[in-house]
């Protein structure tokens, strides 16, 4: 084999470690609740606000983490961080396997907070940034996305049928002690799942040499953050994370809005939440290639406007029993818009032209404001829903992410206003 064709080969095996990583740690926090919130709400029995509580506890954890995981980030490889990162969050899984109460819950999110953020996120973004080079921001981190969401519907889409097929033919006839067992078979798989990625993302992820690599001599001080928080574009990048993520709230509740508004079963309502899963490779890999001929921030401005005619089209109440191809298109729609922006929103690191080696430094502090959502969406969700069950609930909850929407797209417009005089076109 030749040099060239091995270097390709271990870049290809480098950028999918990163795509399984990424998405790998976040299978039992999160995609089990997306896929199968009904049963999980059953399950556990708790309320959505309950859930909710848990989920901000999460975020305040996270926003600690990723302050101090930026500078972590810049100081030691990711492979190790990853790796540490990855077998304490399906350690995490074997106490959620055993359905702890709601008090208990609220601890187990909390650490995961800690795996998730503190040891994993600002390394994986620093990584693919360095995978992506100067010329193909978009290409990598839409590749990262994508892959992560390519990984995410297959794992998905498994899980369901396995879930379906652990339950009696006829979805309603299915006890709660049914329900409970298939449950927990999807949680122990998520479990190996992620302890596997742990092994694979030490074996094939590489650790690069010190001189490749200057940003990991840096001190963890402050002046590397005070560096940061001098860069306006940086606050608007992660005032346009705050939008986003509110408008990425959304994936949670497409299948419960399909079960209590709509009046689908259990397993129909999971397929309608994997539309969304199967959206996202293909909406965040077209985006990242898109970003490197007309920019990160044109492309992130089209996808708030996508997700707010999606957002609204819910809203409205336009969506009524029945219609199954029109909830289909507006989850399609929405799902696009948020995964498209999602796939490029950290390219916007290379466009605004922040310093490699603080590359870290910059994504904890775009993340501690950009993720300030995990804190207080989930609650306010959960109080809306349970406060006005059924369609009222889900309305107003859709009309508040085309507004979050609508202030992404400000401030979107602003971001590239504020670069336009630094870059070239």
């Amino acid at each position: 084999m030749t040099a060239p064709i091995q270097s390709k080969l271990k870049r290809a095996i480098n950028i999918f470690m990163l795509m399984a990583a990424g998405e790998g740690t976040f299978l039992l926090p999160f995609v089990l609740a997306r896929v199968f919130r009904p049963t999980v709400l059953d399950v556990f029995g708790v309320t959505n606000l309950q859930l909710g509580k848990a989920y901000s506890i999460y975020g305040m954890v996270a926003l600690v983490s990723y302050i101090l995981g930026g500078p972590l980030a810049d100081r030691f490889p990711a492979r190790r961080l990853m790796t540490l990162a990855l077998a304490a969050t399906a350690c995490g899984g074997l106490l959620f396997a055993r359905i702890p109460p709601p008090g208990l819950l609220n601890w187990l999110y909390a650490f995961w907070g800690v795996t998730t953020t503190l040891l994993f996120w600002a390394a994986l973004i620093r990584a693919t940034r360095e995978w992506g080079g100067s010329l193909s921001q978009g290409r990598a981190f839409g590749l990262l996305e994508g892959g992560r969401g390519l990984l995410s519907a297959m794992i998905a889409s498994v899980s369901v049928v396995v879930f379906a097929r652990l339950l009696p033919a006829n979805g309603l006839s299915a006890t709660l002690a049914q329900r409970s067992a298939a449950l927990l078979t999807v949680v122990w798989a998520f479990i190996g799942i992620t302890l596997g990625v742990a092994v694979l993302v030490w074996i094939f992820v590489p650790e690069p040499k010190l001189e490749d690599s200057p940003g990991n001599t840096r001190k963890l001080t402050l002046e590397v953050l005070w560096m940061a928080m001098r860069m306006p574009p940086v606050w608007l990048q992660a005032t346009i994370l705050v939008c986003a993520y509110v408008s990425f709230r959304s994936i949670d509740l497409f299948g419960l809005y399909a079960r209590d508004v709509l009046g689908y079963k259990d397993v129909a309502a999971a397929n309608i939440g994997l539309v969304a899963f199967w959206v996202r490779p293909f909406a965040a890999m077209g985006a990242g290639l898109l970003a490197d001929r007309i920019k990160a921030s044109r492309v992130i401005a089209i996808c708030f406007g996508i997700v707010i005619v999606g957002s609204l089209t819910i809203a409205s109440g336009a969506v009524r029993p029945g219609m199954h191809w029109l909830l289909v298109a507006a989850v399609a729609a929405t799902s696009f818009g948020i995964y498209a922006a999602r796939g490029v929103y950290f390219a916007l690191i290379q466009e605004a032209q922040i310093p490699l080696a603080i590359t870290g430094s910059v994504v904890g502090l775009v993340c501690l404001v950009g993720f300030t959502p995990d804190i207080f969406v989930p609650s306010i969700i959960g109080h809306v829903l349970d406060g006005a069950p059924g369609v009222v609930g889900h309305q107003r909850v859709f009309a508040m992410l085309a507004g979050a929407s609508a202030l992404g797209l400000v401030c979107t417009l602003l971001f590239q206003r504020s670069t336009r005089k630094r870059l070239p076109e």
